[in-house]
């Protein structure tokens, strides 16, 4: 089926520019190349932001947050309440995403897109509940069409509207119960890869708690047979991923660069580009998470990311940390003096 969405034109980056940014990097006061692949990124942010000076001032994380039917097959060691508990840590202040974000300087805004529970009015919580939740993808479509294509655009909507209001990174996250489950089926088929070797340890899953997952996980690839971008998304994503492919597509329309975050994020990101390739010049992985698959998923999207820390808890974590590495970039190239400037004494 066609995508009952039209989503913003994205350009690919015109690469022209390269050359010229990269003597401008060399000529620089420092010895060619002795920045390693920070120099790779300064490159990369400016021709994102070309013909402009690159930025990476104000900075949004947006975590995504929605549940999945599909815990009802017991995917997760945790149930699907914990999703709505760990949204209230948020608006708190006191997950490990809010540390990591006060500590770098990042603002955070949370997006209850499909949340299995009601929750109250705070300003650091975005309200665009779609349903409660997506259906159990091992026996039912996760989403209808219609449902999908509201996710996607209003996790497009809100990367727009944070960047028109002066965000110059935005960060991807998210936060779901049962969302490693869903990613797997995710990847799976857009990558696409061996479902085996996409399923992993989730939140941290017992030896029986894997056999249950790998199960279910068989049983939804064995429901539906579709490839195609939007129908599998539809089939299998989550709400909050679709949000998360959104806000991708919608940062690189507005030609800014997007963070992505660990395992569920960058399989928002491949769900994103498989719906529009021009999205992948703009996506910055952050790190390579220890979730398995995260690894197939990096090759299928030939993506080297900045960090490697064996991260694996998702909220955006690694999105946020890899900020202080982007604005170094963007300052190599607008802020540091070049060597002909040092040499004949104008510094």
């Amino acid at each position: 089926m066609s995508v009952p969405l039209q989503l913003p034109q994205v350009q690919p980056l015109d690469r022209t520019p390269e050359a010229g940014l990269r003597a401008r990097i060399d000529g620089k006061a420092k010895p060619p190349g002795s920045l390693g692949r920070i120099e790779d990124l300064a490159i990369r942010l400016g021709l994102i932001w070309h013909p402009a000076e690159p930025g990476a001032g104000k900075s949004v994380l947006l975590v995504f947050a929605g549940d999945h039917g599909l815990t009802q097959e017991g995917v997760s060691q945790y149930p699907s309440e914990v999703t709505a508990a760990m949204v209230r840590t948020f608006l708190a202040g006191r997950a490990t995403a809010n540390a990591f974000a006060e500590a770098v300087g990042v603002d955070i805004k949370v997006v209850d897109v499909g949340v299995a529970a009601n929750l109250p009015d705070h300003p650091g919580l975005i309200s665009v509940k779609i349903r409660r939740g997506t259906g159990n993808a091992a026996r039912e479509p996760a989403m209808s069409g219609d449902e999908a294509a509201a996710a996607l655009k209003r996790g497009c909507d809100l990367a727009v509207e944070a960047i028109r209001g002066g965000a110059e990174l935005i960060a991807i996250g998210e936060m779901g119960i049962g969302n490693t489950a869903s990613a797997a089926l995710l990847l799976h088929r857009l990558a696409p890869a061996s479902l085996d070797l996409c399923i992993g340890l989730g939140a941290g899953q017992d030896d029986a708690g894997l056999a249950r997952k790998r199960a279910a996980l068989e049983r939804a690839a064995a429901r539906s047979d579709v490839t195609a971008p939007f129908d599998v998304l539809r089939e299998f994503g989550g709400l909050e991923i679709a949000g998360m492919a959104g806000a991708v597509i919608g940062a690189a329309s507005e030609r800014r660069p997007v963070i992505v975050d660990g395992f569920i994020s960058s399989v928002a990101a491949l769900t994103a580009i498989r719906l529009c390739p021009a999205a992948r010049d703009y996506c910055i992985f952050a790190h390579r998470s220890s979730e398995r698959g995260h690894a197939i998923l990096l090759d299928a999207l030939d993506a080297t990311p900045l960090l490697d820390l064996s991260l694996r808890l998702g909220e955006g974590t690694g999105a946020v940390l890899a900020v202080p590495l982007l604005r170094a970039a963007a300052r190599l190239l607008t802020d540091v003096a070049t060597l002909d400037d040092v040499l004949s004494g104008k510094i």
